[in-house]
């Protein structure tokens, strides 16, 4: 802008010259000075969001950072969010979308889709889902099959493993299953990998009581609140950093599970986080 310049060079040279060589105005001069040297209005909005997007990983686009700016009181609107966070230099990167593939053909029993794409529930633990998606951290594999109740998002258990074997899942729906209360049979959906198809998953939800839910072969859609959360851990947490190992990546998916499970806020649950929107609904 030529009114900071010329600021910066008027301790060394008359602003008269300064004015002449630029051909500004005086009284335009004066004015931007005055302007540039006055308080930012905005400084408090401002520190607000960078405190938010800091806070949160730098995670957050404008639509959670002006979430969280109407839940600690302000009044603004999303459109001058998107216009600060973008003069600040706070953008968040677009998804890419890469899936895990664990479907083998038929090797055991496929379940029809009764879920049918129904991702509400009213109470906890009526309707789960589940996948597993793939990492690789340099020439290694690391696998994560995370159960998710619908009712309010929440990852209630998961696995990590080096192996998207049996034991990677049954391990992750077991621990699922050992958290419900007494007469609770939820309807466990996910896609049709030869995991889910396999006699070891179904006597585990008939033990539980459970009933089985399986997507359309081929059909991602018919399990998008999964592939949703899948996304979201990739961008927000996997393609932001350079992992050295698979331990440290494993570390790293705690973490971001933990945060995502009692702190990322959700505009689906009322700007809340799937705890904080347990708590409040089973208060009620």
């Amino acid at each position: 802008m030529k009114v900071q310049a010329l600021i910066a060079l008027k301790a060394d040279f008359p602003l008269s010259l300064l004015l002449e060589v630029s051909g500004l105005p005086r009284s335009t001069f004066f004015y931007h000075q005055a302007r540039l040297q006055s308080p930012d209005p905005q400084q408090e909005l401002k520190s607000s969001i960078m405190n938010i997007f800091e806070k949160n990983h730098g995670r957050y686009g404008h639509r959670r950072v002006h979430r969280e700016l109407l839940n600690r009181g302000w009044a603004v609107a999303k459109k001058t969010v998107l216009k600060l966070m973008r003069a600040l230099g706070l953008l968040c990167k677009v998804r890419r979308k890469k899936r895990h593939n664990s479907y083998r053909g038929e090797q055991g029993r496929v379940a029809p889709n009764v879920l049918n794409r129904e991702f509400e529930a009213e109470a906890p633990n009526r309707k789960w889902v589940t996948d597993v998606t793939e990492f690789s951290v340099g020439d290694r594999k690391l696998y994560l099959s995370p159960v998710m109740d619908l009712f309010d998002r929440q990852i209630i258990s998961y696995s990590i493993s080096s192996s998207p074997n049996l034991e990677l899942t049954n391990s992750s729906l077991h621990h699922a299953l050992s958290c419900l209360k007494d007469g609770q049979q939820p309807l466990v959906h996910s896609d049709q990998g030869f995991q889910y198809q396999h006699v070891s998953w179904r006597n585990l939800l008939q033990g539980a009581g459970a009933n089985q839910s399986m997507s359309r072969k081929g059909n991602c859609y018919d399990n998008a609140v999964m592939e949703n959360f899948f996304g979201h851990l990739k961008e927000e947490l996997f393609h932001r950093v350079r992992f050295l190992s698979t331990e440290a990546l494993t570390a790293a998916l705690h973490e971001y599970i933990r945060w995502y499970n009692t702190e990322r806020i959700s505009t689906k649950l009322k700007g809340l986080s799937p705890v904080q929107y347990r708590a409040q609904a089973l208060a009620a």
